[in-house]
């Protein structure tokens, strides 16, 4: 079953962020596969935004391999926060292509922040 796990930024509940971060650890020991939005948030101009160092903190704690994966087609969809008309947005949403991207391997010796965004975008710019 899918499962979520709550987070939040360090300047706005510092208790959960650390919840999540221990809840993240135990999913992966218990070996579930864990799916992380590396940006922390939603883009608002359609691009990738920097991805912050969350995943380097989980690799820190629990060295395990990282498949990067980008998704495609969403912007301008019912779940994005494109500007147009949100009625116009919600017909595209039923009728938008989305795909998802998937990459190789890598190991978490190697894993960066910065390694996993040129990945991701790489994977992002395909065309498939």
């Amino acid at each position: 079953t899918a499962k979520t796990i709550p987070i939040a930024g360090k300047y706005e509940d510092r208790a959960l962020l650390k919840k999540a971060f221990d809840d993240i650890d135990t999913a992966l020991a218990e070996g579930d596969l864990l799916c992380i939005f590396p940006e922390g948030r939603l883009t608002r101009n359609g691009k990738m935004a920097t991805f912050r160092d969350g995943v380097e903190r989980i690799i820190q704690r629990r060295p395990v391999p990282v498949i990067p994966m980008a998704l495609q087609g969403l912007w301008g969809s019912a779940f994005s926060r494109h500007p147009s008309n949100i009625f116009m947005r919600l017909l595209k949403g039923f009728k938008s292509r989305v795909g998802l991207v998937v990459g190789e391997v890598i190991d978490a010796e190697e894993v960066t922040a910065k390694l996993l965004q040129e990945k991701v975008q790489s994977l992002h710019d395909r065309k498939i």
